[in-house]
């Protein structure tokens, strides 16, 4: 059973100290999640968010990297658009090459415009810049010489995996459909929209490549476990509240994006079902009705949760789950 946790960290940022535990510990739960079996451990970017939301995605990844063996380590997204294309390309082959190939990420340009001010990008370019990135990723990684800048350049390292580490370009739009169908790469939306997704294969077969389109499962829900929910909900919730608040400051007028419900309540939180706290014996029921495709989530540090509360419901989910969740 594919079991999957995010480690976007976020905490209050009042103490340093306390941020610095919360780094130190994401690394010890990497390493923890791998010896219970878990399949992949997930980090997103985001820059100049007040709680402090994971800004450098690629370092905790080769972190989490240099800390175990065998775990997948995936960034959705990786915002490549706000990187020197040339470094980027040397940063992933390092970190293909160091993970022995289980680094993978989603290809996104963002939907914030202070994130392209606050690094000097121009945002009013970001699909041109896009284009510019992915060509780039793919010259560099060939081992080829190629022209840049005026000059003749190859790139190294080249990384392991050929061609470089298998990755997706996510997005909502036609526009992203049409760009990943041209590159030929696989596209991820960040949830289920079957009238794009469908569009995109079309346009893989207008431009002769091969597709594949992938979308989070439908219960895409972040899962607490806790022998008593309601008083986990009251003591959980603050930390649920301050994530969902820093994400629904950056809605933007015609921009969709999924859990993205206004919340002020414990009830706006059970309703939205962003967040579900379930006893374990009800994490064990759900898993082996929901099928083998379904993937149990977990995020334990979400919202600046304390780091010895975290631990308390990833290692409840770790024995009491599943285990209990493996086929008899």
């Amino acid at each position: 059973m594919p079991t999957a946790m995010r480690l976007n960290m976020t905490g209050h940022n009042e103490d340093a100290k306390i941020e610095s535990g919360r780094y130190r510990a994401a690394l010890e739960m990497a390493s923890y999640a791998e010896e219970k079996g878990f399949a992949v451990v997930s980090v997103e970017e985001h820059h100049v968010a007040e709680n402090g939301w994971l800004p450098s995605p690629l370092t905790l990844a080769a972190a989490i990297i240099g800390r175990t063996d065998r775990i997948s380590v995936n960034c959705t997204a990786l915002l490549v658009t706000l990187y020197d294309p040339i470094r980027l390309a040397e940063d992933i082959a390092v970190l293909d090459l160091m993970s022995g190939g289980r680094f993978s990420f989603v290809a996104g340009l963002g939907y914030r415009p202070e994130e392209y001010a606050a690094l000097d990008k121009d945002w009013a370019k970001r699909g041109q810049a896009m284009d510019h990135v992915l060509e780039t990723l793919f010259k560099a990684w060939s081992g080829e010489t190629f022209e840049y800048n005026g000059e003749r350049i190859r790139v190294t390292p080249q990384p392991l995996s050929p061609a470089g580490p298998p990755f997706a370009v996510g997005g909502m739009s036609k526009a992203a459909a049409r760009r990943a169908a041209r590159f030929g790469i696989p596209f991820y939306p960040p949830m289920e929209m079957p009238e794009l997704g469908a569009f995109y294969l079309e346009e893989c077969e207008r431009y002769g490549r091969k597709g594949f389109v992938a979308y989070p499962a439908e219960e895409n829900s972040m899962i607490f476990i806790d022998e008593d929910p309601e008083r986990a909900w009251h003591e959980l919730t603050p930390y649920f509240l301050r994530e969902c608040r820093e994400y629904s400051a950056w809605k933007l007028d015609g921009v969709p994006r999924p859990g993205e419900q206004a919340v002020e309540t414990i009830e706006d939180l059970k309703a939205a079902k962003r967040y579900e706290i379930l006893t374990p014996d009800e994490c064990v029921e759900r898993i082996r009705t929901a099928g083998p495709d379904f993937t149990p989530c977990v995020h334990p540090l979400c919202g600046g949760i304390p780091v010895e509360r975290a631990w308390q419901g990833l290692e409840l989910f770790v024995t009491r789950v599943l285990e209990a969740a493996e086929p008899v």
